[in-house]
Formats: structure tokens, C-alpha cells, sequence
């Protein structure tokens, strides 16, 4: 949870945003390990957790598990009329309360990931031994691509991955929409 907060503002710490520091991970890290653990991995640089990458090999059974079974918990302890320290931790708990929402990329692109590394683990290869460890996973299951979603003012991250042959999907105001075709179907 700690990484999740501290890379969770467009890859900066968004420690300082929160009252409640596990809310960030509750949305964006935790359901990932209780859906599909076996695509969540962790790097270390010298004993320490450096980062981790997260995702789901099926967007539209993940986004009917988490709005199904994760997110009515949640919405009972989070409620969009609370008392919140930021707008960035009323727009977490509302997109808690509004639900999931299936990306329209979900079809040609059915898996999604979330990668965070800590700034001690950048630029050290992490990044890309994650995504490659995240897309061989994904092989044998026969999904036909992955995507992603990334802030704006998160440059290096948009850098990566089109280094990485991420292709841009879509700009929105606050975010680009990043995918890849796997070869393997």
C-alpha cells in the first residue's frame, strides 16, 4: 500500500492528499491481489521492495468482481458527502461510489496493468523486466492485448511506455490510454 501512495499523484507522492493513506491502494492496488493474484509481482533493488506491477487478464470480469464484490464495502466506509482532506481524495472516493468503469478498450485490449516503482528503483531496468514478466504471464492465457492509463504530467511513465511499443489509444484532459498487441493469439 505504502508504494501505491507514494507513487499514486502521476508518480509522485501522494502521501500528503490523503487522511486515509490506505484509500489510494483499496481502489488502485488491493483488489488486484484478491482477483488475480498470479498477475501481481513485486521487484526488489538490495532487499527492499522497489516497486510492483498489478493488472487483471480480463477487464470485463474484473470490472463486474470489483463494482460486485470489492466496492460495497467500500462505499459504506467512503461516503462522497465525507469529510476529505483534498480534491484528489474526494475524487478517489467517488470513483469508489460511481462504480467501476469498463474501458471501451476493453474489447480489443481485454487486459489492463498497474505498475508503480519507487524513484530508488527507476531507471534501473525494473520497469521493463515487470512489463515483460507481466506480458509472458499473460501468453498462455490467449489474451489479445493489454492497456493501461496514465497521467499527463506523469512524463517519464509515458516515455516508458512507448519505449516499451505501447501504442497511445486515447488523450483525455487528465490521462492517456495506452495499449499493446500480444502476439501470441
Amino acid at each position: 500500500m505504502d508504494i501505491c501512495l507514494k507513487t499514486g499523484y502521476s508518480g509522485k507522492d501522494a502521501s500528503d492528499l490523503f487522511t486515509n493513506k490506505e484509500l489510494l491502494a483499496f481502489y488502485f492496488a488491493l483488489p488486484y491481489l484478491q482477483f488475480e493474484p498470479e498477475l501481481c509481482f513485486i521487484a526488489e533493488v538490495e532487499n527492499k521492495i522497489a516497486g510492483y506491477i498489478i493488472g487483471t487478464s480480463n477487464t470485463k470480469e474484473f470490472a463486474a468482481w470489483m463494482n460486485d464484490v470489492w466496492l460495497p464495502p467500500l462505499r459504506e466506509r467512503y461516503k462522497v458527502n465525507g469529510n476529505y482532506k483534498t480534491d484528489f481524495e474526494r475524487w478517489v472516493v467517488k470513483l469508489i461510489n460511481e462504480g467501476y468503469k469498463l474501458s471501451k478498450f476493453a474489447d480489443e485490449y481485454p487486459a489492463h496493468l498497474h505498475i508503480d516503482i519507487l524513484p530508488f528503483g527507476q531507471g534501473k531496468g525494473i520497469g521493463k523486466k515487470l512489463i515483460n514478466i507481466f506480458m509472458d504471464k499473460l501468453n498462455p492465457l490467449n489474451v489479445s492485448g493489454v492497456h493501461l492509463e496514465v497521467g499527463k504530467k506523469n512524463t517519464n511513465a509515458i516515455g516508458f511506455y512507448e519505449k516499451m511499443g505501447f501504442t497511445r489509444l486515447a488523450d483525455y484532459e487528465n490521462s492517456i490510454v495506452f495499449g499493446k498487441k500480444l502476439s501470441n493469439v
